[in-house]
């Protein structure tokens, strides 16, 4: 397309209550720097003279299609901006094919994610002091519990709440997602329902961690509040989060973006990381994603699917071999290490082998790059600048002659 890209912009919903934004939260100097051989980024959208007058250019709004292949935006994106001189994409989450065949464009997603986008120094300073906090009495879990009032809402998990609870997630649903027919049981029995605090518990404990084990929990505010929460604090007392072992309180508003990007950073360095809902989950699946790119970290994936049945039989009252059935289950996943991405498991979960370097590779492009890759880029950007620089001098030369010629004819 050969676009500049312009700073993006974060989705400050009713969800977040928070205005801080890309600037707010990222080390933007760093994510120029990390794509300048990539893209050119500029803070905002530049301004144009025409007939003598400056003023800023509008940009052209676009919905992209869900998972729209490349060549969506090679035609009509690019036609649009075309026409329009800026347009500005909107939404933009998962509205780019995960399966590309082109093995740099994914390079590219994974430098994104894994380089370019790195918090704030203050966000990084707070993770890590919480992270070494934690780390002084031994090895620690973190856990992505996701039992917030939307995700519940979304899933259509709601009998497990009091009537009074149910039509505020009934109301909460039809506000906010597209009307559709859900039954709990059937929902439940496909793995589309979050695991409960107290099935995270549970499997914790069926498959050997005890009372003693430290845990940083990262969540939001869970629905059904205390009532859910006690069951897993009976089981594992010791657990923390960003506002009991941090620094300082972090925020008024436990829910803003810099709570949750303190959360990532010490989900990411944790010593093992589970998701209990990996679903629509950005947070879960981009963390799962990172820790396999930082090294295979150990990731503990429930599969709510085959666990289902176990739970429904023990809520029945059918606990023969609970424990052993949990076991059987959860002892047959990859625990974050490289495996065969196969569908609907998600790039973003899963970058191996794209986003992975060979010291002996088959093919070149898979190569591992020098020590000093950055180096040998600038000096190529360098080269590059300068040879446009040339042309344009050149240009300038010619345009300057040729108005000579004519002023001499004239």
């Amino acid at each position: 397309m050969n676009a500049t890209l312009v700073l993006p912009e974060l989705d400050t919903n009713s969800f977040w209550h928070d205005e801080s934004g890309f600037l707010g939260i990222y080390d933007v100097p760093h994510f120029i720097k990390t794509l300048k051989y990539d893209v050119r980024i500029v803070m905002s959208i530049p301004e144009i003279t025409t007939n003598g007058k400056t003023k800023k250019l509008k940009a052209h709004q676009i919905r992209p299609p869900r998972d729209a292949p490349v060549t969506w935006y090679t035609a009509v994106a690019l036609e649009k901006m075309k026409k329009y001189g800026a347009i500005y994409l909107t939404p933009f989450s998962h509205r780019l094919a995960e399966d590309i065949d082109d093995p740099e464009l994914q390079r590219l997603r994974c430098r994104v994610n894994y380089h370019a986008l790195r918090f704030k120094p203050h966000i990084m300073k707070t993770s890590n002091e919480i992270v070494n906090k934690l780390r002084s009495e031994g090895h620690f879990m973190s856990i992505h519990l996701r039992f917030e009032m939307d995700m519940l809402a979304f899933a259509g998990c709601f009998d497990i709440f009091t009537p009074q609870e149910q039509k505020i997630l009934i109301k909460y649903r039809k506000e906010n997602f597209a009307e559709k027919q859900l039954v709990y049981r059937e929902r439940r029995l496909i793995g589309k329902c979050p695991l409960t605090p107290e099935e995270v518990g549970l499997i914790l404990r069926s498959i050997g961690f005890d009372n003693k084990t430290r845990i940083y929990l990262a969540s939001g505010d869970l629905f059904g509040g205390k009532r859910f929460m006690k069951p897993f604090k009976d089981l594992f007392p010791r657990l923390e989060n960003h506002n009991t072992v941090g620094p300082g309180k972090l925020e008024e508003n436990t829910r803003g973006l810099a709570g949750s990007a303190v959360d990532y950073m010490v989900c990411l360095l944790s010593d093992i990381f589970i998701p209990t809902y990996d679903g629509p989950s950005n947070f879960a699946n981009n963390l799962m994603g990172h820790r396999l790119y930082y090294g295979f970290r150990t990731t503990i994936t429930p599969n709510r699917k085959s666990l289902a049945p176990i739970f429904m039989d023990r809520e029945e009252g059918r606990t023969a071999r609970f424990e052993e059935r949990v076991r059987q289950v959860m002892f047959n996943t990859h625990f974050g290490g490289p495996h065969k991405r196969i569908h609907p498991e998600s790039f973003y979960t899963n970058s191996w082998p794209e986003c992975f370097c060979q010291t002996n590779p088959r093919n070149r492009a898979d190569k591992c790059p020098p020590d000093n890759i950055y180096e040998v880029l600038e000096s190529e950007f360098q080269s590059v600048e300068g040879e446009e620089e040339r042309e344009e001098v050149k240009a300038s030369n010619q345009t300057d002659s040729t108005s000579q010629i004519e002023e001499a004819m004239v």
